[in-house]
């Protein structure tokens, strides 16, 4: 036991060195990426909505929220394009996150159900696009409570209307909850998805454990 602790120690040691140099080169690019988005919005006149903070401050706020959660923390954008009212567009904008996280749910799902069945022999083209449908629009129902708004941008378009920004970071892990509740909703409308139930259920779940 006591070699057996003396060999973990030992490798701790010389795998430290390499994680630490990779922990100073991330941090290095993300730093890089954050001047260089900063300069963007600079450049092309955006400006902090709803906040009294710098735009400068969230961004870095921005940052060090996805840097702690690390593989877990995923970001997504909604964007409002000729709104006439600011209010208005910030809420088109988080509407269009919404959206946007919802069809990148419903593209994996479906990629995950034509591999996999297909590969069984089961046909699947056109036999589940009701059922693809309504998990996308259910998933967009259920994520609005796991997405949290990390900051929005406004700019003036010149012609009396607005084009506004919204990043939000989604927790994967916590997302997957509201991921499986679309599921198992989307399966009862669907009768195929009735009839493979148990297969979908097993590699879709097993897909959002991952």
């Amino acid at each position: 036991m006591k070699k057996i602790l003396m060999i973990l120690v030992a490798l701790c040691f010389v795998a430290a060195p390499e994680t630490f140099a990779q922990n100073k080169a991330l941090l290095k690019a993300m730093k890089k990426e954050k001047k260089e988005k900063m300069k963007e919005y600079e450049r092309e006149n955006w400006k902090l909505l709803g906040s009294s903070r710098s735009l400068e401050v969230a961004l870095l706020s921005h940052y060090d929220k996805l840097e702690a959660l690390g593989d877990d923390g995923h970001e997504i954008a909604g964007i409002a394009t000729k709104c006439k009212s600011k209010n208005v567009g910030h809420q088109m904008a988080i509407n269009n996150a919404c959206i946007t996280y919802s069809q990148q749910a419903g593209s994996s799902l479906k990629g995950r159900v034509v591999s996999d069945m297909a590969g069984d022999g089961t046909t699947t083209e056109g036999e589940f696009d009701h059922f693809y449908a309504a998990y996308e629009r259910l998933v967009e129902k259920e994520i609005k409570g796991e997405m949290t708004e990390s900051y929005s941008i406004i700019r003036d378009n010149g012609d009396g209307s607005f084009e506004v920004q919204s990043f939000f970071i989604v927790s994967e892990s916590a997302a997957s909850k509201a991921r499986i509740r679309a599921l198992e909703n989307a399966m009862k409308e669907s009768e195929i998805a009735q009839k493979h139930a148990e297969k979908i259920a097993s590699f879709v779940r097993a897909g959002f454990e991952n």
